[in-house]
């Protein structure tokens, strides 16, 4: 079970670093005001952004898989949950992934529109815009209450040391208040992903280095 652990841990590595770079390509290009305009030109950025998140949307169904059959000795239906959870979020990310398929295709049209057709097309990958973003909340949320679930049986299991579990507790609720009121048009800034990032980083890393705590007995 370690095995599933350790390569665990290398997905999760992967899933971060996916994103971090995914979205570094492909949000700054969104956030322009006149991105209609330059996205096109733009598209190899965006095309790659893409690609890194893709990854990112199927490593976090493949992290689940490797840690149900250990999780799932001490809370089948947690287990079972955070498998769900994680199905859910990858589908839910691929999703929000379209819009920016269409913002590229959009993008051509836009550069090549009579100036009547700008406004059109603008409301359209206006709707596009906000489509991805509160497909990529609800997918924030998914990950949080899956996630939960997750701590709480490493915290009662001890498969990890429990102050690791503690930093995932208040790391996803912190995610779940944040994601919650962004999609009420409440922007929280990045104040409450910060617990949740080290968590993310810590983890991976323990998995690699440590391991489960296997000695630990199955309730």
């Amino acid at each position: 079970m370690n095995r599933n652990a350790r390569v665990a841990g290398v997905l999760f590595l992967v899933s971060t670093g996916a994103y971090m770079l995914g979205s570094g390509l492909l949000n700054p290009i969104l956030q322009e005001p006149e991105f209609l305009a330059g996205l096109f030109v733009d598209r190899t950025r965006a095309t790659a952004g893409l690609l890194l998140e893709l990854i990112n949307a199927i490593a976090v169904v493949g992290i689940a898989m490797l840690l149900y059959p250990v999780i799932q000795k001490y809370n089948g239906a947690f287990a079972a949950g955070y498998l769900s959870s994680r199905i859910i979020e990858s589908a839910l990310l691929m999703l929000s992934l379209i819009a920016p398929i269409l913002l590229i295709s959009l993008s051509e049209d836009y550069t090549s529109a009579e100036a009547s057709g700008y406004s059109h097309l603008q409301r359209i990958a206006d709707l596009a815009v906000e489509a991805h973003l509160m497909l990529f909340q609800l997918a924030m949320i998914v990950l949080s209450l899956g996630s939960l679930l997750l701590c709480y049986v490493l915290y009662r299991s001890e498969l990890v040391p429990r102050w690791l579990s503690v930093i995932g507790f208040i790391g996803y609720a912190g995610l779940l208040t944040s994601s919650s009121l962004a999609i009420c048009g409440r922007d929280t800034g990045t104040i409450l992903y910060i617990p949740g990032a080290i968590f993310e980083m810590i983890l991976p890393l323990w998995l690699l280095v440590k391991g489960f705590n296997l000695r630990t007995e199955t309730p």
